[in-house]
């Protein structure tokens, strides 16, 4: 039910912004033809007056068109309360269970469902989170097939059977931008030959790790993850039902910027679970920031500096990108990063770097779609997402000891969080063999 009511709302929502596109465009063209017209004197003034009978008639237009479909808002949302009542007098849950993390998962209309969910929430997350939208995903941490109730109060015995066999070492797995934890089994299948392996499920066959899998909103600011990631892994070593002797913390792409953010509030905050992290994995993070995201920037700028309705509408959809995006481009970890500045800057302030876990050891990885790290494809485009000497956090100085880096030769972005070469190294370091 509660997607029901973010999917409808998302629906009205997009009428309003495309109400606004329209007269955007409409404004556009009038600007366009009024300064043609406007520069021949016998015309001028008739094309003035019938540019504002136009301006009026559009703008009475828009405004019907938005009050229906407010109107039509207010009329689906007595439906769905009639149906919740319903579910509810029949004792049915209110919301679906996990969707199972397989490869083949997207062979089901949940699967597809809640990949779609992870896109938007990437696309558009922090608006949903602001508008308290039901697709807003949050942060949840999952084993299994369940995920763990940790909201305050945390009922300890819950956890503890969701968490039956629980071992002493923890392996946290945060997935990267536009997706969830059902990522780390992309092609688990075409790997492994079996659909619901991940390093999580490997390393707990391996090494004897119980893992536990971050699900989250990632169009959020990192920062606000990360923060929010600190919370929920407190509330899980709190109530996990044995002794933890140690964790690793693993992130791709977005998600290693995600782990690095929690440890630094965490660490601001006293949170003690800090000083059982032993390792933290990097898979293709991008530490310097993503250059898609700076070419994103730029083209909004150039579009949007050309007046016509080609260019106009396509940069306001550009600039719409959510605040989790935004972070890309340079590699924000922290609110400083972001608060009291243009996200859309051209030039931007160097973002604050914040201190590595000084017991831990950090492992970055990554990846190029050619076999030869130095060739100029991959200088260029890197895993086709994030280069190398960004995922190797190469300018990194606030440290006092070396990041192991390791480096992937044809392997694309996506694929190093489930590719049989990337895990041999994982398994390597968090066994002490690397």
């Amino acid at each position: 039910m509660r997607r029901w009511r973010g999917l409808k709302a998302l629906v009205h929502d997009a009428v309003d912004a495309t109400t606004e596109l329209v007269e955007e465009g409409h404004e556009s063209t009038s600007r366009t033809v009024m300064r043609v017209l406007g520069a021949i004197e016998p015309l001028a003034e008739p094309a003035r007056a019938v540019d504002e009978v136009r301006r009026v008639t559009t703008h009475g237009v828009l405004a019907t068109i938005r009050a229906v479909n407010r109107a039509v808002e207010v009329v689906t949302d007595v439906g769905l309360d009639a149906a919740e009542h319903a579910v509810r007098m029949k004792g049915l849950p209110l919301e679906d269970p996990a969707v199972p993390m397989r490869s083949d998962a997207l062979r089901t209309m949940r699967g597809i469902g809640d990949a779609a969910m992870g896109v938007v929430n990437g696309a558009i997350g922090d608006r949903l989170h602001a508008r308290s939208n039901g697709l807003d995903l949050g942060m949840q941490l999952r084993h299994a097939d369940a995920y763990l109730p940790l909201d305050a109060p945390v009922d300890r015995d819950a956890v503890a059977r969701v968490l039956e066999g629980a071992t002493p070492k923890v392996a946290v797995l945060v997935h990267g931008l536009m997706a969830t934890e059902w990522s780390w089994c992309l092609e688990s299948e075409a790997y492994w030959g079996d659909p619901a392996a991940s390093f999580g499920t490997l390393l707990a066959r391996d090494l004897g790790y119980t893992p536990i899998f971050a699900r989250y909103n990632t169009g959020r600011h990192v920062s606000e993850n990360g923060r929010r990631l600190a919370g929920e892994i407190a509330r899980l070593v709190d109530a996990y039902p044995v002794p933890i002797e140690e964790i690793v913390l693993i992130g791709h792409s977005m998600g290693g910027l995600v782990v690095r953010s929690a440890c630094h509030y965490a660490s601001e905050e006293g949170l003690l679970w800090t000083a059982k992290v032993k390792r933290v994995i990097s898979l293709g993070s991008p530490h310097h920031g993503a250059p898609l995201e700076r070419v994103g920037l730029v083209a909004a700028r150039v579009l949007g500096a050309i007046d016509t309705p080609g260019t106009r509408i396509p940069a306001r959809l550009i600039e719409a990108r959510s605040a989790g995006i935004k972070d890309l481009g340079r590699g924000k970890l922290v609110d400083e990063d972001w608060l009291g500045r243009d996200p859309d800057a051209l030039r931007d302030d160097a973002c604050r770097e914040i201190p590595l876990l000084d017991h831990a050891a950090y492992h970055f990885l990554s990846a190029t779609i050619t076999a030869d790290r130095d060739h100029l494809v991959a200088k260029v485009i890197g895993d086709l997402l994030v280069l190398s000497p960004s995922a190797c956090g190469e300018r990194l100085t606030h440290r006092t000891f070396p990041i192991d880096v390791q480096h992937f030769g044809g392997v694309l972005h996506h694929q190093l969080q489930n590719h049989p070469a990337v895990y041999e190294q994982v398994r390597r370091v968090c066994a002490g063999d690397a």
